[in-house]
């Protein structure tokens, strides 16, 4: 079992950023602008996932589960709320979320599906928030050009994002979860993760007027491609998935613990889940 800590992030959502926020770096910007978008409605798949694979399991693995369940959910519930508050000031910027609507109508003959098909998918995109997470810890500079507030956000979320990298992994074990299904969730995440992830940065780019600029695409291949790019850094860890002896802890958490360590006075350890979503987050 994996302990867990629930925070509350000490920064104020409420004041307008600028739309170049990341550095003037108009792909950086859109592409993580359009993760951001996918967040509320992931989380609260991630939620509902694990609720409802746990709710329908016996009751001794219930009670097993119960404690990190529902420091997992606090989690991502207080992630859903930052990045909506953040998602609310790029609608205002004129951006579209065209993501949340494709994932909602996707995703919705689950709904009465056997529990596990989301739990999977949960444990799949997991690994991939994980991966990212652990490549931006490592590579934090890419964040040098944001506000402080910005860059403690997505810090943040990076390091709980590997803090919590195997809660629905284990869950997904521990409900007799099949190998088979895990994978062949995975590769099927593979492909619609990443085209919707393009798709939605596209959309942004088109909006901004950075489209069809050179350096555009320049910093995207760096971004993505390039020696430290996150898709060229990624490589093996989407291969280790593949395994049956894969398991989320043998991906190195020391960055992320480093990063809770080193910026505590950046947030409040909260004893229950975080409250559901308000109009901004106080400073105070």
């Amino acid at each position: 079992m994996t302990h867990l800590v629930v925070r509350r992030l000490l920064i104020d959502l409420q004041p307008p950023f600028a739309h170049d926020w990341c550095g003037d770096d108009a792909f950086a910007t859109a592409f993580f602008n359009a993760l951001s978008m996918s967040f509320p409605f992931g989380e609260q798949f991630f939620i509902d996932a694990v609720r409802r694979a746990l709710g329908s399991s016996p009751e001794a693995l219930q009670q097993a589960h119960h404690a990190e369940m529902q420091a997992f959910i606090g989690q991502e519930a207080a992630h859903r709320r930052v990045h909506a508050l953040f998602n609310a000031h790029l609608e205002a910027q004129g951006l579209r979320d065209g993501w949340t609507p494709r994932a909602s109508k996707r995703l919705q003959p689950l709904a009465d599906a056997d529990p596990r098909h989301a739990l999977a998918i949960t444990a799949a995109t997991e690994h991939f928030t994980a991966m990212f997470a652990g490549w931006l810890l490592a590579h934090p500079q890419l964040l040098d050009g944001a506000e402080t507030r910005l860059r403690t956000m997505w810090l943040w979320h990076s390091a709980e994002e590997l803090e919590h990298r195997s809660t629905a992994f284990d869950l997904y074990r521990a409900v007799d979860g099949s190998h088979e299904w895990r994978v062949r969730w995975f590769r099927r995440i593979t492909t619609i993760f990443l085209c919707d992830l393009l798709r939605q940065t596209a959309s942004n780019l088109r909006r901004e007027g950075q489209f069809w600029k050179f350096s555009t695409w320049r910093s995207g291949m760096r971004l993505l491609w390039g020696r430290e790019g996150l898709l060229r850094q990624s490589w093996n860890g989407w291969w280790c998935y593949l395994r049956r002896d894969f398991h989320p802890c043998q991906q190195d958490d020391a960055l992320s613990q480093r990063w809770l360590a080193d910026n505590s006075a950046r947030f409040v350890p909260v004893k229950t889940p975080a409250p559901e979503p308000e109009a901004t987050l106080s400073s105070g």
